[in-house]
Parts: C-alpha cells; sequence; structure tokens
C-alpha cells in the first residue's frame, strides 16, 4: 500500500472509533436520565446497572452502527475536500476507482468487525439489555406474559399453558398430552408449573397424570411433583426478541425447531437471522455514498455534506426498520424486505458513483 492508502484507511478508522466514543456516552447520559427514577425507586443492585450500560453500549452501538460508519466517512472525506486533498490526489493521475481502495479496505475491516460483534457479542449483550429493561424498567409486568400457549414440542408431545410468566417461569393451567400415532398414550395436566433453573427441573403443583390403557386407564395424582421435561421456558413461550439473544448456530437450529412446531413468529426470527448478514454488507454500500457525496469541494463546505449525509443515513435506517417491521407483520418475504435498503442504496451509490467519477 502507499503511502495515500495508509493517510485515508488511519483517518477513516480512526474517525469511525472516535464517532463511536463521542456518541455512546451521550446516548448513556440520556438513557440515565430517563431511567434513574424508576432503577433508584426500586433500588436496583448497582452490578446490575453496571452490567446494563455495558450491554447497553454494545446494542447501542450495534443498532446506530450504520450512522456512526456514514457521518465518520463524510466528515473526514470533506474535510479531505475542503483541503483540496483531493483534487492534489487525482491530479496526480490516480483515478477514482483507485482513490476508493482504502475506503473499501477499511469498510472490510469494519464490515468483519460488524459481523463478529452481529454473530457473537451483540446476542449476549441484547439479552442483558433487554432482561434489565423487562425486570426493572417496564411497569406492566404482563408485558412478558404470554397467554394461551399450545405447540408441539417434539414429534410425540403436545402443551398447552393457560398463561406464562418469563420473569417468574411460572405459568397456570398446564397440560402435556403424548400420542404415539395418532393415537393418545398420556396426559399429565397441573394447576400451576415452575421452572427451577439450577436443576433444570419443573415443579408441578396439582399433578395429575392419566395413562391411556387398553382396557382401564392408569391414573395419578400428587399434591407436587419435580419432573424433568423435554423443554424450557424460552421454547415454551419465547419472548419477543429471543432471536436477537442467540449466535447464529443457535439461531439457525432454534428457526428449524419452530419452523416444525409451526410458530407464527418465523418471520420475525428470519429478519433478526437476515441482518447479521445484511448490516456487514451496508459497510460498503454506505461507504461508497459518503465518499461519492463529500469528495467533491462545496460553496457550503462540510454543513452541506454533513446535512446530506444525515438525511441518507436516517433514510437508510428508516427504511431499515420499517421493511423489518412490515416482514413480520405482513406477507412480506423477510429476505426480500431485509436486503431492500441494501439493494436500494447500493443503485444509489452506482448513480451517485458514477456521477463522482465525472
Amino acid at each position: 500500500m502507499k503511502i495515500i492508502d495508509w493517510y485515508i484507511l488511519k483517518r477513516y478508522l480512526a474517525t469511525f472509533f472516535v464517532m463511536l466514543l463521542m456518541f455512546i456516552p451521550i446516548g448513556i447520559v440520556i438513557d440515565v436520565s430517563e431511567k434513574i427514577n424508576k432503577i433508584l425507586a426500586k433500588n436496583v443492585p448497582f452490578a446490575e446497572v453496571a452490567g446494563y450500560y455495558g450491554d447497553f453500549t454494545l446494542y447501542f452501538a450495534n443498532m446506530l452502527f450504520p450512522i456512526f460508519l456514514f457521518l465518520s466517512v463524510i466528515w473526514f472525506t470533506s474535510k479531505l475536500a475542503n483541503n483540496t486533498e483531493i483534487i492534489a490526489v487525482l491530479g496526480s493521475g490516480i483515478s477514482f476507482m483507485r482513490f476508493l481502495r482504502p475506503y473499501i479496505i477499511g469498510a472490510s475491516i469494519i464490515s468483519l468487525l460488524a459481523l463478529v460483534m452481529g454473530v457473537f457479542f451483540v446476542p449476549k449483550a441484547s439479552k442483558g439489555f433487554n432482561d434489565f429493561r423487562y425486570t426493572y424498567l417496564k411497569n406492566n409486568p404482563k408485558i412478558r406474559e404470554n397467554e394461551q400457549v399450545y405447540k408441539q414440542i417434539n414429534d410425540t408431545q403436545y402443551i398447552y399453558v393457560g398463561t406464562f410468566n418469563y420473569i417468574q417461569n411460572s405459568g397456570s393451567n398446564f397440560n402435556l398430552e403424548t400420542f404415539k400415532g395418532e393415537k393418545l398414550v398420556s396426559k399429565i395436566n397441573a394447576n400451576t408449573i415452575t421452572w427451577n433453573p439450577k436443576d433444570s427441573t419443573y415443579l408441578l403443583y396439582g399433578y395429575n397424570k392419566r395413562t391411556v390403557g387398553e382396557m382401564n386407564d392408569k391414573l395419578e395424582s400428587e399434591p407436587q411433583k419435580v419432573m424433568k421435561l423435554s423443554f424450557e421456558p424460552d421454547e415454551l413461550t419465547p419472548v419477543i426478541y429471543v432471536a436477537e439473544t442467540m449466535t447464529l448456530g443457535e439461531l439457525n437450529k432454534f428457526i428449524d425447531k419452530e419452523k416444525k412446531r409451526g410458530s407464527g413468529n418465523i418471520n420475525s426470527y428470519l429478519v433478526v437471522k437476515y441482518k447479521k448478514y445484511s448490516i456487514p454488507v451496508s459497510a460498503f454500500i454506505l461507504t461508497i455514498i459518503a465518499v461519492a457525496v463529500s469528495s467533491m469541494k462545496r460553496r457550503g463546505g462540510m454543513g452541506v455534506n454533513l446535512a446530506l449525509g444525515i438525511a441518507l443515513a436516517f433514510t437508510f435506517v428508516f427504511f431499515d426498520k420499517v421493511f423489518g417491521t412490515m416482514a413480520e407483520k405482513s406477507s412480506i418475504p423477510p429476505l426480500l424486505a431485509v436486503w431492500f435498503p441494501n439493494v436500494t442504496f447500493g443503485i444509489l451509490a452506482i448513480f451517485l458513483l458514477r456521477n463522482a467519477r465525472r
């Protein structure tokens, strides 16, 4: 790599990470100002709060990654243009496409970082972030309570739960039916069921079991009974953000399992899966758009470039959120909805790049 490549690449990466370090503390301060009253009122332990804001940092950075990247590229490229450095580079005989090379290398590094973070680290941060919010900050506990869950948990068993509270790991009106082919083999019911995470068992209150025989049925009844069952609370009633808390391998297995069960939330899970790939790709598209928009020296200076950049960045995020929601709530294929912003802005990037080269 030439000196100019190293110069641009270092500016690319340094500006991006400085942008993160500037905006993340602002986001934390705003979040603290909004939630401090509830945190103090519920006497939340300091360790829990510290863990929450550690998770918040990763969650916030991942959510606004496209905006941070776009603004950072526009910022330092506009400075290059205002200082006539780009004119000097192109005037030396370097083509515009050759000028783009360090930007593409920088985008590759950021894209790889975003992919690793999205696959391995952001899921854990998302779980901690959301669990804290729903445990301590939501006023309505019903928001984590699912009602009338009926689903197939494996090839032979079906469960029904009247209500199930994710925070308390407890449900009511529980039924477990076991079939052999189309024939009912046994049925377990209980007034309440509680999950014990320490030993991965369930405690059933008002336990009754009916085993179907050829001539007579066998009945069992106990006030309470500890049992090992073939499902966990997350499988029983997945919370709305459960897909965000899984690594890619876990998510693929989870989606396959939910498809077999006929889950109605499949589109939501697929949106999360496809975004793990689409967000890293957006690094290249947004980088090209940012360079094409800001490489020209304008009369209004960096202000014009930043205003245009902010408008485009928020438009991208708007498209991403709207089409993701549409895929979850309508019949739009999740793959199409997730990649639509990248495809649309990819076409825009090609158009702007052609104009910039002229």
